[in-house]
C-alpha cells in the first residue's frame, strides 16, 4: 500500500516549507491530481492542501490590469464581471472546458498544471511513455495518435497540453506569479509551459517547491476577441484544435493581434508567422487564408491526426471572422 500524508497549509510560507520537501505535492481543487493518484500515475508522499490560502481573489491592478488568485475557481474567474467585459476570450475559453461541476471545484492555478490526456500517459497498462516513465519510449508515435501534436513535438513525446484557459492567457499576454523557496518571480504565460524535447516529464518551468500564487493580466490591448474550440462532442471533451484570438482592428485593418492554438502542441502554440502576415493588412478572406496556411506550414502530422493540418486553418478563419464581426 502506498503511504500518503496530508497537511493543510496555515499560510503561504508554511505551504512553501511543506511543499519544498521531496515527494510533496500541492493540492487545491484536486480535480486532476486525485485522478492521476488513483490510477497510480502520481505517487506523492505528502499532499499539501493550499485551498484555504487567501489566494482566491480577483482584483483590479493600478495599471488597469487584473490579478486572478491561483485558488480562484474556474467558475469564479470565468464569470467575474471584469473578466467577462475586458477579457472575454478568457471567459469563453474557461467556459468551454470540462463541466460546470468540475469548473466549480477546479482552481486557476491547478488548471495550468493539469497534465496531458494522452491515452498512453493516463493508462499505466501502457509501458512506453517517456512522460510517465522517462526513457521508456513513446507508444503514441506508432499508436493511435488522433489527439496528438502536429507542432513542436519531439521523438520523445507527441502529447498535447489540454488547457483551454492557458491558450487564452497566452493570447492576453498574461504573466504567472510564483512563490517558492528562493522567493517570488514572474514568468510570461507564453514561457510557462515547455516543449517536450528529450525531457517530456517536465510540463512547465515551475521549480521544485514553487507554488502559483496568481495570474496577472495586463490592460487589454484590443477590444475584439474570440475563442473557438473544435472537439468530438459539445461538452466535457478536450480540444482537438482550439484558437484564441485577440484582435485590434481599425477601419478593417489589423493593427495588432494574437493568434494562439490549443490541442496541437505540448504547450499553447502562438502562431507568430500567421500574426505577422495579418498585422497591418485588411482582414480579408485572402489574408485570413494565408494566415491559416502559415500557421501549419511547419506541421508534422502522424497517421491518425493529419486532419488537424486542415482543421487549424478553418478554426483560425472562424475565430478571426467572429472576432472581426464578419460572422
Amino acid at each position: 500500500m502506498h503511504s500518503l500524508s496530508y497537511e493543510r497549509a496555515r499560510d503561504l510560507a508554511h505551504a512553501i516549507e511543506l511543499g519544498s520537501e521531496p515527494g510533496s505535492k500541492y493540492i487545491g481543487g484536486g480535480t486532476n491530481l486525485l485522478d492521476l493518484y488513483k490510477s497510480g500515475i502520481e505517487r506523492p508522499v505528502r499532499l499539501v492542501d493550499v485551498s484555504r490560502l487567501a489566494l482566491n481573489g480577483v482584483e483590479e491592478l493600478t495599471d488597469g490590469g487584473l490579478r486572478i488568485g491561483a485558488m480562484a475557481s474556474n467558475t469564479v474567474a470565468a464569470n467575474h464581471p471584469l473578466v467577462r467585459t475586458r477579457y472575454r476570450v478568457l471567459s469563453e475559453a474557461i467556459l468551454n472546458g470540462a463541466t460546470a461541476q468540475l469548473r466549480n471545484m477546479a482552481t486557476v492555478g491547478g488548471n495550468l498544471l493539469q497534465r496531458t490526456r494522452c491515452y498512453y500517459f493516463t493508462d499505466p497498462a501502457f509501458e512506453h511513455c517517456n512522460k510517465r516513465v522517462p526513457g521508456s519510449g513513446c507508444a503514441a508515435i506508432d499508436g493511435f495518435n488522433r489527439i496528438h501534436a502536429i507542432l513542436g513535438a519531439s521523438p520523445s513525446c507527441i502529447a498535447t497540453n489540454p488547457s483551454d484557459m492557458a491558450v487564452a492567457l497566452v493570447a492576453l499576454d498574461a504573466r504567472v506569479r510564483l512563490a517558492g523557496p528562493d522567493g517570488e518571480r514572474v514568468v510570461p504565460m507564453a514561457d510557462f509551459h515547455r516543449l517536450p524535447g528529450d525531457q517530456p516529464q517536465f510540463d512547465t518551468v515551475i521549480a521544485p517547491g514553487e507554488l502559483i500564487t496568481a495570474i496577472d493580466l495586463p490592460p487589454p490591448f484590443a477590444a475584439q476577441s474570440h475563442y473557438v474550440k473544435v472537439r468530438d462532442r459539445a461538452s466535457y471533451a478536450f480540444a482537438l484544435v482550439s484558437v484564441a484570438t485577440v484582435l485590434d482592428l481599425q477601419c478593417d485593418v489589423v493593427r495588432d493581434l494574437r493568434l494562439v492554438l490549443g490541442g496541437v502542441a505540448h504547450k499553447p502554440w502562438r502562431a507568430v508567422e500567421a500574426e505577422d502576415l495579418l498585422r497591418g493588412q485588411p482582414l480579408s478572406e485572402d489574408a485570413i487564408a494565408r494566415a491559416g496556411a502559415a500557421a501549419v506550414a511547419g506541421a508534422q502530422p502522424y497517421v491518425h491526426n493529419a486532419f488537424k493540418v486542415e482543421l487549424v486553418p478553418r478554426a483560425i478563419a472562424r475565430a478571426l471572422r467572429i472576432a472581426g464581426g464578419r460572422a
